[in-house]
């Protein structure tokens, strides 16, 4: 996986799934995030980061729609607007950054080996934040 910064939207894997949802429908984009999250949240064993990646991508996006949440603000994020996304993403999206942060999963041991973890953690913190606030 090729990554060129901290941000939710800033390696292959994000970049990817970001350009997939810039080619689905506009009806079919709340269930390509819920996926993407779904995947990472209920994961079994090792997350690849190829799974954490479009779920991190993802948590942004539904932070994005929220009150102290910011846009993609990256090339690299979806050009195509999505929908107001279901309230039910919320929880879904804070279990997934949790997953991604935690144990067993590709992402976080590569950003501790970068000597990088601890940013990249209060990075998905302030968006875990946007997500969990009233």
């Amino acid at each position: 996986m090729g990554t060129w910064d901290l941000g939710p939207f800033d390696n292959d894997s994000a970049a990817d799934f970001c350009g997939s949802l810039d080619r689905a429908g506009e009806a079919e984009r709340a269930g390509l995030l819920r996926a993407a999250l779904d995947a990472a949240a209920t994961a079994e064993g090792y997350l690849d980061g190829d799974e954490g990646a479009p779920a991190v991508a993802a948590a942004a996006l539904v932070a994005a729609q929220l009150t102290g949440g910011a846009g993609s603000g990256s090339a690299y994020g979806p050009k195509e607007p999505l929908p107001e996304l279901p309230g039910d993403l919320r929880p879904l999206a804070v279990r997934a950054l949790d997953r991604v942060t935690g144990g067993d999963s590709e992402l976080a041991a590569l950003w501790d080996d970068a000597g990088h973890g601890e940013l990249w953690r209060r990075d998905l913190g302030r968006l875990r934040a946007v997500l969990t606030a009233p």
